[in-house]
C-alpha cells in the first residue's frame, strides 16, 4: 500500500467490529499482513470472528483480563486501566518494530470514553504506525479530533434492536 488511512468505525448501531473483521478477511485475502488488537473483549467467552480470522492468517490479539464492570462487577477500575496501559504499550511496540499493512485497534474508542486511555495516548498509538500502514479504529462516541483526523468515518446508527425488547445477545450473530 503506498498509503495507510486511518478509519473510524464508531455508532450506537451494531456493526462496528463485524465491518473490521470483513477487512481484515479481504486484506489477509489479497496477502496482506494483519493485526487485530481487541481491547475490553477479555474473559472467556469465544466470539465467533476469532477463529476465521487465525485460520487466515491474522494475528489476533485479545487481552484476556480486559473485562469491564458490567460483565464483572468485582473488576477494580484501576486494574482494568493497568491492564490497558500495558495494551497500549505493546501495540505501540508492534507498530512501531513490526510491518502490518492493516491494523485493527478493535473498541479503543470505547476505552478513550471510558476514561481507560487519554487522548494522548490514542494519538501516540496512530503516529507510531508506519505511513504504508491502514489503520481502523472502533468503538462508540468517536471525538470530534479523531472524525476529523481519519479518512473514512462509518457511522453505525440504532434504528432498532432487539436488545431492547430483553433479546439477548446471540451465538454467531452478536458475538
Amino acid at each position: 500500500m503506498a498509503k495507510g488511512l486511518i478509519h473510524v468505525y464508531t455508532g450506537n448501531g451494531k456493526g462496528k467490529t463485524t465491518s473490521a473483521f470483513g477487512l481484515a478477511l479481504r486484506a489477509s485475502g489479497h496477502g496482506k499482513r494483519v493485526l487485530i488488537l481487541q481491547f475490553l473483549k477479555g474473559g472467556t467467552k469465544v466470539h465467533g470472528e476469532i477463529t476465521p480470522a487465525k485460520g487466515a492468517g491474522i494475528e489476533l490479539i485479545r487481552f484476556e483480563d480486559q473485562i469491564t464492570q458490567l460483565f464483572d462487577k468485582k473488576r477494580s477500575p484501576s486494574s482494568l486501566k493497568k491492564s490497558i496501559n500495558n495494551a497500549i504499550n505493546l501495540t505501540i511496540e508492534k507498530l512501531k518494530h513490526q510491518r502490518y499493512d492493516l491494523v485493527i485497534l478493535d473498541e479503543i474508542i470505547t476505552a478513550l470514553n471510558s476514561k481507560l486511555i487519554t487522548e494522548e495516548d490514542l494519538k501516540k498509538v496512530i503516529d507510531a504506525r508506519r505511513d504504508d500502514t491502514e489503520l481502523i479504529l472502533t468503538g462508540r462516541g468517536a471525538p470530534q479530533w479523531l472524525i476529523e483526523k481519519a479518512n473514512y468515518v462509518t457511522e453505525m446508527k440504532k434504528i432498532k434492536h432487539p436488545f431492547d425488547k430483553g433479546i439477548k445477545a446471540r451465538k454467531g450473530i452478536e458475538f
